[in-house]
């Protein structure tokens, strides 16, 4: 489950449908980062207006980007298993309703459409991304970084976590005040004024998309000692952004690097 290279990441936070910010930030990563594996954070789809084709994208990344993950949100592992009949009515109704819907709306599927139906037609017009879903990590770790969608259980050791926790979490991991093994780089809880913040223990990237219209990546090189965040912006920008930093007594995992410049981004 976990791993230890490379030794540059580029983590993307959740993306929920907004394609078209994630075709924006991928096209300036190829400038600014050209080559740097890519671990999207999860929670690809749902909400947002076109999950097929945020789907499409994430998968081009990885084949396009040796290295590059999915690692799975709560939201993809509702598809998951909506495409393999593993939800119940009550919880495909819940998961229509938290999203599901636009997505299946994105893959052609008619609003009202037998969920069976729904089922098949998703599975023929993409038939490569459920074992795109099946092929996704909880939990990815890289010289002093862990990479999940949710949290952690500050508790347990990091090759301990649970699927559960990773996929959902929120407290104690977000209120917990101290170091732990790794920093981790997160999304899952939405900040919603569109700025990600590093505390003394995690970076947090979901800068809430569709609703701010900010996609965020994190870009650590870890040989290089340094961290830096792109995000979109309005008309179609990438600029650097950034970070709330919340010093909570410990200072934060930015002030143990030996640069926080920004990156740039070649015109």
């Amino acid at each position: 489950m976990l791993t230890e290279s490379p030794s540059r990441v580029i983590a993307i936070g959740d993306v929920h449908g907004a394609s078209d910010l994630l075709e924006t930030l991928l096209g300036r990563l190829d400038q600014a980062a050209p080559g740097w594996p890519v671990y999207f954070l999860g929670d690809i789809v749902d909400r947002g207006p076109d999950s097929r084709r945020a789907m499409d994208l994430v998968e081009s990344t990885l084949e396009a980007r040796p290295g590059s993950k999915l690692l799975l949100g709560n939201h993809d592992d509702w598809l998951l298993r909506f495409l393999e009949d593993r939800l119940s009515l009550s919880e495909a109704m819940h998961w229509l309703a938290q999203g599901g819907g636009e997505t299946l709306q994105s893959y052609g599927v008619a609003p009202g459409a037998d969920l069976d139906e729904a089922r098949l037609h998703v599975l023929g017009t993409r038939p490569s991304h459920l074992p795109l879903l099946n092929s996704t990590s909880v939990l990815e770790s890289v010289d002093g970084f862990a990479f999940v969608h949710a949290g952690i259980d500050p508790l347990r050791q990091l090759d301990e976590q649970q699927r559960h926790d990773c996929l959902w979490m929120r407290e104690p991991f977000l209120g917990h005040v101290g170091l732990l093994g790794h920093v981790v780089v997160h999304g899952h809880t939405p900040l919603k004024d569109g700025r990600p913040v590093v505390t003394e223990n995690r970076i947090s990237i979901d800068t809430a998309a569709v609703l701010t219209g900010v996609l965020t990546a994190a870009l650590i090189d870890v040989a290089g000692g340094s961290i830096g965040f792109l995000a979109t912006g309005k008309a179609g920008s990438v600029s650097a952004a950034q970070p709330h930093r919340l010093n909570r007594g410990l200072g934060t995992a930015l002030d143990r690097l030996t640069r926080t410049d920004a990156f740039s981004i070649p015109r």
